[in-house]
């Protein structure tokens, strides 16, 4: 260093600085997002006595002043608990196998314990990103497995096949034997597998789609070889015996599933560029959703039957589960049209420069794109749909609301709070459904918008 260079040395501590706010964890949280302003902590303090007002009583009937054990309504009485009755919940107890079957037959109840068990078993992979073999299950759960739980809850047997429908929907006379009924089963097998292969764009393409349909019938062949289909099945149970929980997973799950392909199809169809399929759609599209969901299941139990043959009858579950799907699926077709219509021009152009066909572009390209962004759409439909189920009560098929006002007329548990406690059990279980889905649906959000928020 030069002799006019001069080193400066700090003879006294810097002053002490102000220790950094915290912006994370719990305290950060009330920091920045209700203690921020006076705004904020005036709505902060209103809305936690709000809260304390709604939520304190609630506590206090269903947990703290609730009656957890108990014979009959006596147990649920102030006088006899010596204190104030909440929540009555032995009445739940004593009838929670009516809510959950209704008046499925006891020693049959193992079926619909098995439907469960495979419903879960079957769409837990499916939810979970990146377990292999999805295709696989998803022919399984979607096609097998819808297959397996009407003969599972139902009973009964098959005496053929898709060939043995259509002789008797055309008056073929046909005499059903076991050596016929597997014949038709194995040309059933042959024409959809090949038409499947056909539909991915031939051998080299859609070799796989035609492993998975043949994997997916042969699914089906044991599955009728272990009820034994073929040779009577197992004891039928009638749809009016149905009820409970039982037939608001039913009636939800099936018109949740079904009204999916229903919606996809509408969708496409309305905008499609052929002026007969686009007439239909919206003719299809505003008639389903201009009339009460009431009235379709009025018109699906008491009328279309006066419009059918004398010797030919639809299930009354049956009629109901298509005009849900077929309400539904109205409503899902405006909501996917909404996602095809958000994707550019330009992927369609494209994806018709590189040659590539409709179906491809479609079910590649643009499908795929219009159904993420229309997810919190399609889960709020769904939410509304497996509510809605509560309306099979005006047709005569006891959901579990239905159990539940049918439960209510039990003497042994008349009580002030019975009541309450029965309808604050149903509103747990369909908060739970609903917040599941909702939870669900925005996991899948994040997963497929990650690349955006990188």
């Amino acid at each position: 260093m030069s002799g006019d260079d001069t080193i400066f040395v700090r003879e006294t501590l810097a002053p002490a600085r102000k220790a950094p706010v915290v912006t994370t964890g719990i305290i950060g949280f009330l920091r920045t997002r209700l203690f921020n302003s006076p705004l904020n902590i005036v709505l902060t303090f209103a809305s936690a006595a709000l809260l304390w007002i709604v939520l304190e009583p609630t506590i206090r009937f269903l947990f703290v002043d609730a009656v957890w054990k108990g014979a009959d309504r006596t147990a649920c009485l102030a006088d006899q608990a010596g204190h104030p009755v909440g929540a009555c919940w032995p009445f739940i107890q004593a009838k929670f196998t009516q809510l959950t079957y209704g008046f499925y037959p006891e020693d049959q109840r193992w079926r619909a314990n098995l439907t469960f068990a495979l419903a879960a078993l079957l769409l837990a992979p499916l939810l979970v990103p990146k377990i292999p073999g999805k295709t696989l299950n998803a022919g399984l759960f979607f096609i097998a497995f819808p297959f397996l739980a009407f003969f599972l809850l139902r009973g009964g047997g098959l005496d053929g096949f898709a060939f043995y429908w259509l002789a008797e929907l055309f008056g073929v006379a046909w005499t059903p034997s076991l050596t016929r009924f597997w014949l038709d089963f194995s040309l059933t097998t042959t024409v959809v597998t090949a038409a499947a292969v056909w539909l991915w764009g031939g051998w080299l393409n859609g070799r796989r789609a035609g492993i998975v349909t043949a994997l997916t019938f042969a699914g089906i062949a044991l599955v009728i070889e272990a009820l034994q289909l073929d040779r009577g099945g197992l004891p039928v149970v009638d749809t009016r015996q149905w009820g409970g929980l039982l037939v608001t997973l039913v009636v939800s799950i099936t018109g949740i599933v079904a009204s999916m392909p229903v919606g996809i199809a509408l969708a496409l169809g309305r905008t499609s560029r052929i002026p007969l399929l686009r007439i239909f759609s919206i003719a299809f599209i505003e008639f389903w959703r201009g009339v009460p969901l009431i009235t379709v299941l009025f018109f699906a139990t008491y009328m279309l039957p006066l419009f059918l043959p004398g010797d030919f009858t639809i299930d009354a579950l049956v009629r109901v589960l298509v005009g849900i799907a077929l309400f539904a699926g109205a409503y899902n077709a405006e909501v996917i049209r909404g996602g095809l219509l958000a994707i550019p021009r330009g992927q369609r152009e494209a994806a018709n420069a590189l040659g590539l066909s409709y179906w491809k572009t479609t079910g590649l390209i643009v499908l795929p794109q219009a159904l993420r962004h229309v997810i919190p759409a399609l889960v709020n439909s769904f939410i509304a749909l497996f509510k809605d189920t509560t309306l099979v009560l005006i047709v005569a098929i006891f959901d579990l609301l239905g159990q539940l006002r049918a439960a209510f007329a039990d003497p042994t548990w008349a009580t002030p709070t019975t009541l309450f406690t029965g309808f604050a059990f149903t509103g747990i279980i369909y908060w739970v459904g609903c917040f599941a889905m909702s939870r669900y649906s925005l996991f899948v959000e994040r997963r497929l918008n990650a690349h955006r928020n990188t």
